[in-house]
């Protein structure tokens, strides 16, 4: 077996053992150790995955595991997202007993989105979902004796639940059909025809169980409250990494469907629903946190508009990436802002905050003007490549309807932005203290306008993706 193939997937299972192993074994207040030790085994898993990078696209393990642009890409993603949400977690979860376990909680959920990304079978895929979905479960409930956090949890478990059931019901509809779980199978099983109604059902399955990852229509209803409940770290994982292994995900499967099974309307359509939904709902928050749920659930929208023009425009899966790195970069620098002030939450404890804490109304606004895409900040280039790719696709009525939803979008952040920057606060501002949360503020802050400034260059790296067959 070519075990080099997965030794970045190695270094974070190591990673998360190990850490596990010395909570159990180390005092409470040394805990913070295990942020060293996390980000030690992302660190080896990025080195380890780099030289992937540049390497033709193939898939290994029996066809089982993709290594190839895309793939690789995502991984780097998933891992720089997952250093910035361990780098603003010691000071949050100092005084918690079960601080050290979080990280391996973390590094497990990131190898399961690997693992969406990187799959080319069908049950791998369901094995990727399942260990990002058990490792995250605890994530959004982890602070267990506040009411919003367990009802989060109990929300996210039980659509996940529901949804997980659905994708594991399609896929052996699917090896039903075909009399085999790998993608390559399935592609050329599929191209010599088979049961239309049942092939139907079981996109429909699939595709169902890779909203609730994406927190996209009908499975979205989780995020807002997960985004209000979930200590503001994880937040920021569950808002952000999910997502980045389901596109990739839903992308490669819905690569192998024949175009008879009108698959593009189909998510086009969940598409539309999703930014429209989540926009709508975001107008009415007076709560910054669901306010960035819903905002959430409206960027699912617009990754699906990549995933609708896929085949029918060659730049779609690099405007995929680069939109899904965009958003990343936004919405992890807003969620360091919210660890950073103690993870308020109401509109009104945002009143007068540049003033006070200046630097962190800074960060927010411009992490907001980025989910918006104003230029020259990285969001602005994430949006602009989807629509050019649906315009190139032939899907001028779906930029149109995302460019109506952007404007919507720019009245709930402005809200934000007017009320730290123009009202009068209410009183004194406490932040976390320790230099974990604020650097990764400052980091994030960096990002945006620095990923921003070279877009180009990033532009260039993901040009000639594409998926392995």
């Amino acid at each position: 077996m070519p075990v080099g193939d997965v030794l970045p997937e190695i270094s974070l299972l190591l990673g998360a053992v190990i850490i596990v192993l010395f909570a159990a074994f180390v005092r409470q207040h040394r805990h913070h150790w295990a942020a060293v030790l996390a980000l030690l085994a992302i660190g080896i898993a990025v080195a380890l995955s780099l030289p992937q990078l540049g390497g033709p696209p193939r898939l290994s393990f029996a066809g089982s595991w993709a290594l190839d642009g895309v793939a690789v890409a995502a991984k780097l993603l998933v891992l720089v997202a997952g250093a910035l949400v361990v780098a603003m977690s010691p000071e949050w979860l100092r005084t918690d007993r079960r601080h050290g376990e979080f990280y391996a909680l973390v590094l497990f959920a990131l190898l399961g989105v690997i693992m969406m990304a990187s799959a080319s079978d069908a049950m791998e895929l369901v094995i990727g979902v399942l260990l990002s979905s058990v490792a995250s479960y605890p994530l959004a409930a982890y602070h267990r004796s506040w009411a919003p956090a367990l009802e989060a949890g109990m929300k996210y478990f039980l659509i996940g639940a529901l949804t997980n059931t659905l994708l594991t019901i399609g896929v052996v509809v699917l090896f039903g059909l075909v009399g085999d779980t790998g993608y390559p199978a399935i592609a050329a099983g599929l191209a010599e025809g088979r049961d239309s109604l049942a092939l139907i059902i079981a996109t429909a399955c699939v595709v169902l169980g890779l909203t609730f990852k994406l927190a996209a229509f009908p499975a979205h209803a989780w995020m807002p409250d997960v985004a209000q409940g979930s200590p503001a770290p994880a937040a920021a994982l569950l808002t952000v990494i999910p997502k980045i292994g389901a596109a990739v995900a839903l992308a490669r499967f819905v690569s192998l469907l024949p175009p008879e099974i009108a698959w593009r309307a189909i998510v086009a359509f969940i598409a539309v629903i999703t930014m429209t939904l989540g926009n709508l709902a975001a107008l009415r928050q007076n709560d910054v946190r669901r306010l960035l749920g819903w905002s959430s659930v409206s960027q699912s929208g617009y990754a699906l508009m990549a995933i609708v023009v896929l085949e029918a425009s060659e730049r779609a899966l690099p405007a995929l990436l680069v939109f899904l790195a965009s958003y990343a970069i936004a919405n992890l620098a807003a969620f360091a802002v919210i660890t950073q002030l103690r993870g308020r939450t109401a509109l009104d404890d945002y009143r007068g905050l540049a003033r006070q804490q200046p630097l962190a109304a800074t960060v927010l606004v411009v992490a907001m003007l980025s989910l918006v895409g104003i230029p020259p900040l990285v969001g602005f280039f994430g949006k602009l490549l989807l629509f050019e790719v649906a315009l190139a696709g032939g899907y001028a009525w779906l930029a149109v309807i995302a460019a109506i939803n952007t404007v919507i979008s720019l009245f709930y952040y402005l809200r934000v932005a007017a009320a730290m920057c123009l009202a009068t606060g209410a009183g004194e501002v406490h932040v976390l203290p320790g230099p974990w949360a604020r650097a990764t503020l400052m980091i994030g802050g960096v990002l945006l306008i620095v990923v921003g400034l070279g877009a180009e260059t990033l532009i260039g790296l993901t040009a000639s993706v594409g998926f392995a067959l």
